[in-house]
């Protein structure tokens, strides 16, 4: 068993020296919606202090852009709407705004892709609508003449209403009203290798059903799931449902092969008094469990084993954003560089687990832990709760199956302390991966017992 536990330990320390490095399917946006925003070099050494790949733009602001160069940082940027009409008639046009917005920093600037519009095709502004399959098939004419159409992608992207049936994923669909261009967009991708991006957002589902379970639903917590009644398959969050949804929908019109990138998708730390779900913990949760589900390369139910290019919302708060206060809250970082709340983003915050002894001990809570288990007084129904998430999500409950070495005692509460830390071990160390809707506590004393070793061990 000591071998297996050095084994584990040598397995866990090379993925986390793996994540010390940028993860290219983590992004963040920046949104200069703000007159506050720190100088664009001291925000390019802030994503090289993370664990951030990417980086998407909704401009293309020549000073972050050039801020960026030989950091290998991905960069997405942006034409606006407003340049969709002249792009789309004019292929003079698109060919300038290549010339300034991509020749002069390409290739030191990585530069990605390039998307054409947000959220255009549910605009109900019927020009735009039009225009835009025109105007990125001009964007890619002089991407090409320029010698960089396979290097560079165009795209445009989506609000989830495009969709008219998301629930069950499996029923995704678009809607009929825009079949005829998304045919011709898909149609296009399809040819271009070019990613459909979407912008899902599980707070806003949330405040449409605000209910207790809903909320576990939407941050990646304990859950009983959602089956799907179309394919049987389970959901545990949210996140995973959106995406399948719109996979399905791909798939609906044949083109199920077409990579979905999550343009947008967050939570805000803070909103007005009568907004529902903003909140620092809310917000920590939900992008934290969000980095460490992407990190786990679980896939989503329909997408299984690979992780979804995400770009999380937003970099930093934007202070003059219209609307309600949440929509200026969204921020990882503030901007004097700090951090808005600990997500696990930053390369320094990286951990490396060791291995636990073998001695039994009765466990004993404490701040600075380095197991989890569950807290005194947790029904079974709960716990039974906690096991089945914990179980979902793709760790190893195999030892606490008949005949493993900590099927025995066969109670709900042993199999889901085994479980809950396993889960904790695997997903970060973090404190909110040891949560479990406030049911579980770290301890530094190590809860293994005769030939059941927890992994983990004291930070």
């Amino acid at each position: 068993m000591a071998s297996n536990s050095i084994l584990l330990s040598l397995s866990l320390f090379a993925i986390l020296l793996c994540f010390a490095e940028s993860q290219s399917f983590v992004g963040v946006n920046y949104g200069q919606v703000a007159d506050n925003l720190p100088p664009p070099e001291a925000t390019a050494r802030l994503l090289q202090s993370t664990t951030i790949g990417k980086i998407r733009l909704y401009g293309a602001d020549p000073g972050i852009i050039k801020a960026l160069a030989n950091s290998g940082v991905g960069i997405v940027i942006g034409a606006a709407n407003g340049d969709i009409p002249s792009l789309a008639s004019d292929p003079n046009a698109a060919t300038q705004w290549v010339n300034a917005n991509v020749l002069p920093y390409y290739p030191a600037s990585n530069i990605t892709l390039i998307t054409v519009g947000n959220e255009v095709l549910t605009s109900s502004d019927q020009g735009l609508i039009s225009q835009i399959v025109p105007a990125i098939r001009n964007v890619q004419s002089a991407l090409t003449s320029a010698s960089l159409g396979g290097k560079i992608k165009v795209s445009t992207v989506h609000s989830m209403a495009v969709l008219t049936q998301s629930d069950p994923p499996s029923s995704g669909s678009f809607n009929p009203a825009l079949q005829d261009t998304l045919k011709q967009l898909l149609t296009f991708q399809k040819d271009n290798e070019s990613p459909f991006t979407i912008n899902p957002y599980p707070f806003f589902a949330y405040q449409t059903d605000p209910r207790p379970e809903t909320l576990a639903f939407c941050l990646f917590q304990p859950n009983s799931g959602r089956v799907d009644s179309g394919n049987g398959k389970l959901y545990t969050n949210m996140f995973d449902a959106q995406v399948d949804a719109v996979h399905s929908a791909l798939s609906a019109m044949g083109f199920q092969d077409i990579k979905i990138v999550v343009a947008e998708t967050g939570w805000p730390s803070r909103g007005d008094s009568n907004e529902v779900g903003p909140g620092v913990e809310n917000a920590k949760a939900y992008n934290g469990n969000l980095i460490a589900h992407l990190r786990s390369l679980v896939g989503t139910p329909l997408m299984p084993g690979k992780s979804v290019d995400t770009y999380i919302f937003a970099l930093y708060d934007e202070d003059l954003k219209p609307g309600p206060g949440s929509e200026r809250a969204f921020g990882l970082f503030k901007t004097d560089l700090s951090m808005s709340y600990d997500v696990g983003l930053a390369k320094s915050s990286q951990q490396t687990p060791s291995t636990s002894p073998t001695t039994p001990v009765s466990p004993a809570p404490n701040a600075a832990a380095g197991w989890c288990i569950p807290k005194t007084g947790v029904s079974d129904a709960q716990l039974q709760v906690n096991l089945d998430y914990a179980c979902s999500q793709s760790i190893d409950c195999g030892p606490i199956q008949p005949g493993g070495a900590c099927f025995e005692p066969n109670t709900i509460a042993s199999h889901a302390a085994f479980a809950m830390n396993l889960y904790y071990q695997t997903f970060g160390r973090n404190q909110w991966n040891c949560d479990f809707s406030q049911t579980a506590m770290l301890t530094s004393q190590n809860p293994s017992y005769n030939a059941c070793t927890y992994a983990g061990g004291s930070t």
